[in-house]
């Protein structure tokens, strides 16, 4: 069997008796065609939808008509029916009986929660609010409406404690406020899962004011059942999303128990459908629905079809599944497999390669105690943590999707992570913010890695991750540095010179004959324009638009124009070529509030940009990338947020020099104002990636500025490959002086082709296996002009000598 390919694996018939579900390997080709050729570990944020749903939902669409519940029509009186037995069907998967308990459809959990507060917060005494360290940000963000208090419980026998004297942390001078616990039935973090019997408990022990309970079972039912048939020992508030569960619809619920309904009754605010009757004008009064608490609380028309889609969703589920207690046992066996294969990986030197972060109480072989979620970091041989965006940036290569950062959940990252408060403060003055690159600070992470399994997950994919991580991450003894060389005092010359004029599109090469102008921001002309996307104004690159790289911009500096080309099938109605003056006309930009200058975003930075008001130059871009955007300029000559600052690093691959303390000013490239790659590490890269059958890599995937060679007619084997790591600085000729700002940090946009915009795995492969130090992959150099340039008019052209300084 394909799936069970791992050395280690027990035979068939085994793994089904430990709970492995092997109809998921037989079904998911068909089921799931998304899956192929990718490994899919983010089932915690959304699982997937299966093509049966999408079928018998459009099935359903097209045979039957839909109209407005809030009617009386045929139509509308079928759509009402359809809604109220999903409804009960809903109840039933949770096994909630419909006397004892009520359904309020919502967006999704989060929704819910907000549903239950909007009762709590108009009481006249207020709330007192308890929330579990495990909480979901949307969880915590509750507290900000508790005007009795709240408490942060750091434990689960902090909670056991209260549970028996609860006036312990939740008394306040006025005993007649309300009360409201709650906490996540499984971690969305780690997955640990939480006592579900503290609902009953609270509800029966000993205080002077009602506690009620909110349980947030979303990353529980996604591969869990749950039961609410015991009613005394239910939560009074439950809230779910069902696309964690089939994927598909987007709509969450919120279970209600109904002898806890009238709390929520307080709310103020009313929608359409949930009043029976009200007047506006000089008597403002309205009658409330008191038949049903969905009625009650459900305001204006519901997701019609999102509730016809879950109907469908339920039946396709249990026709694949059968049930929720076997995708249970099925997820619990690959987590423990997972997990297990993990925390035993190790360096050739003994050290371990993972830290996972789970509770002492639960085991990946108790779906009890764990659900199928890892949070973990990784380690290197140095024993020093890998970045978490460093791994996301490898895991893209291999089509692996997971996830990283805080997780939403910052109480569980906090006490995993070993976090005080004033050290989270501290790594947001810092720079850290959630799915940015600061993942390390003084040292220690401020995120997990997470991965989580669904019910269409199988041994396949955890082979998959744990390969991965073996090929990537796990030390294997083998230098991925070479020996510093002996640098000779033999010149080199420069190859070739490109300009990007537009970010992120394709490169222009500066004839051989032509003089350039090196400037403080870079080459000419260079990244002086951007694409900038018309809704949330941040700059468009290749690692999301592909197509990008077949934009070929033309400097025609004798008519004073930048002209564009598609060197690809052009779509319809869309011009050859367009082009923009590249003078500073006032008349050809977007006037905003009586200028030209608009807040854009690139590269992480704010930056004031000159938008182009041409319809035709934004519909030519717009068709060609497939999605809205526009031409924007960048002008340097502004003050504020139109300068930007290189953030390139001390080069850490070789000895380390000193670095430059002064920032340089540079347009919209990443990092600095002129990338350097050198000819001989170019040749060797590609030795490596031929060695093992890869497809060698153009220059073109390294978008550099400036291609340093050495001279061809010296004999096979003389060359200097990777010199560049010991270069400090560079002069060219005579006249031009470039500082080397460090190493050029890499990411996957090296493996769009930049002939055809298709992408490869290599050369990030081999680069990440050959260049990688301290977690980050590096080819190439920073450059910027020597300060002792300032006023100097300098220019550089093919074939001048280059004399490195180290």
């Amino acid at each position: 069997m394909a799936a069970m390919s791992h050395s280690k694996e027990l035979d068939e018939q085994t793994i089904i008796d430990a709970g492995y579900n092997i109809n998921v390997d037989n079904m998911r080709n068909m089921e799931f065609p998304m899956l192929r050729e990718t490994t899919y570990l983010d089932h915690a944020g959304t699982t997937l939808y299966a093509k049966s749903l999408m079928n018998d939902f459009s099935m359903d669409m097209m045979s039957n008509l839909l109209g407005n519940p809030h009617s009386i029509s045929m139509s509308s009186q079928y759509s009402t029916r359809r809604i109220e037995d999903t409804r009960l069907r809903a109840l039933r998967l949770f096994k909630a009986s419909p006397d004892d308990f009520d359904l309020v459809f919502v967006a999704n959990a989060t929704a819910g929660i907000k549903l239950v507060i909007e009762g709590f917060r108009e009481h006249e005494t207020g709330f007192w609010y308890g929330y579990h360290r495990d909480s979901h940000t949307s969880l915590v963000g509750v507290r900000e409406a508790a005007k009795a208090g709240c408490h942060f419980f750091i434990s689960d026998e902090e909670v056991e404690a209260w549970i028996e004297n609860q006036d312990t942390v939740s008394r306040s001078q006025d005993s007649s406020f309300l009360g409201l616990f709650a906490y996540p039935a499984q971690s969305n973090m780690n997955g640990r899962r939480l006592p579900l019997s503290w609902s009953g408990r609270i509800r029966t022990s000993k205080s002077s004011q009602p506690i009620y309970t909110l349980l947030d079972a979303a990353a529980l039912v996604s591969t869990s059942p749950l039961d609410l048939s015991n009613i005394a020992e239910a939560p009074d508030f439950t809230v779910l999303s069902f696309y964690k569960i089939f994927g598909f619809p987007d709509l969450g619920a919120l279970i209600v128990r109904k002898a806890s309904a009238g709390v929520l009754q307080k709310r103020k605010y009313f929608g359409g459908g949930t009043v029976e009757m009200l007047t506006c004008g000089k008597e403002n009064w309205h009658i409330q629905k008191q038949s049903d608490i969905h009625e009650q609380l459900e305001d204006g028309t519901l997701p019609i079809h999102s509730i016809v889609a879950l109907d469908n969703a339920l039946n396709v589920h249990e026709k694949l599944y059968s049930s929720l207690e076997r995708i249970a046992t099925h997820t619990s066996y690959l987590a423990g497999q997972l997990h297990d294969h993990l925390v035993n990986l190790r360096h050739s030197n003994g050290c371990q390669v993972a830290k996972v972060y789970n509770a002492a109480a639960s085991s990946y072989h108790d779906p009890r105690t764990q659900g199928p979620i890892i949070a973990f970091n990784l380690i290197d041989s140095q024993d020093k943590w890998i970045s978490n965006t460093e791994v996301e940036k490898f895991s893209g290569i291999r089509n692996i999707q997971l996830r990283s950062g805080g997780l939403c959940n910052p109480g569980g990252i906090a006490c995993a992570l070993n976090l005080p408060p004033w050290e989270v403060r501290r790594n947001f003055s810092n720079g850290h913010r959630c799915g940015n690159e600061y993942d390390i600070i003084e040292g220690k992470p401020t995120g997990v890695l997470r991965v989580s399994l669904g019910a269409m997950s199988n041994m396949r994919d955890v082979n998959d991750f744990i390969a991965f991580v073996e090929d990537f991450f796990v030390d294997c003894g083998d230098a991925q540095f070479t020996q510093k060389i002996q640098l000779t005092g033999r010149p080199l010359y420069v190859e070739s010179l490109t300009v990007f004029p537009i970010k992120s599109c394709g490169g222009w090469s500066v004839p051989r004959n032509t003089s350039w102008d090196v400037r403080p921001q870079g080459l000419a002309w260079d990244r002086e324009w951007c694409l900038i996307h018309q809704g949330s104004r941040k700059a468009l690159t290749q690692k999301q638009f592909p197509k990008m790289a077949l934009i070929q911009p033309y400097l025609d500096l004798d008519q004073g124009f930048l002209r564009v080309r598609y060197h690809g099938p052009l779509p319809p109605k869309t011009p050859i070529e367009i082009s923009v003056p590249l003078s500073a006309d006032p008349s050809v930009y977007q006037q905003d509030h009586g200028g030209s200058l608009s807040c854009s975003q690139a590269c992480g930075d704010r930056i004031i940009a000159q938008t182009y008001a041409s319809k035709d130059v934004a519909d030519f871009f717009t068709n060609i990338v497939e999605t809205p955007c526009i031409l924007a300029r960048f002008p340097v000559a502004v003050q504020g947020p139109s300068i930007r600052h290189s953030k390139a690093q001390t080069n850490i691959i070789a000895e380390p020099h000193e670095p430059s303390v002064k920032p340089r000013s540079m347009r919209l490239s990443n990092e600095s104002p002129i990338l350097t790659i050198f000819r001989s590490s170019l040749n060797r890269l590609n030795e490596q990636i031929k060695a093992k059958d890869g497809k060698a890599a153009h220059a073109s995937v390294f978008r550099a500025n400036i291609v340093v060679a050495e001279d061809p007619a010296l004999p096979p084997g003389s060359e200097q490959p990777f010199a560049e790591d010991q270069w400090r600085a560079l002069r060219i000729s005579k006249d031009v002086e470039l500082d080397v700002l460090g190493g050029c940090r890499r990411c996957q946009m090296v493996c769009v082709d930049q002939n055809n915009a298709e992408k490869n795995a290599e050369p990030f492969v081999t680069l990440a296996k050959t260049r990688r130090k301290e977690g980050k992959v590096y080819f190439g150099v920073h450059t910027a002009l020597a300060d002792t340039q300032a006023g100097h008019n300098a220019r550089i052209r093919v074939g001048d000598y280059v004399y490195p300084m180290t």
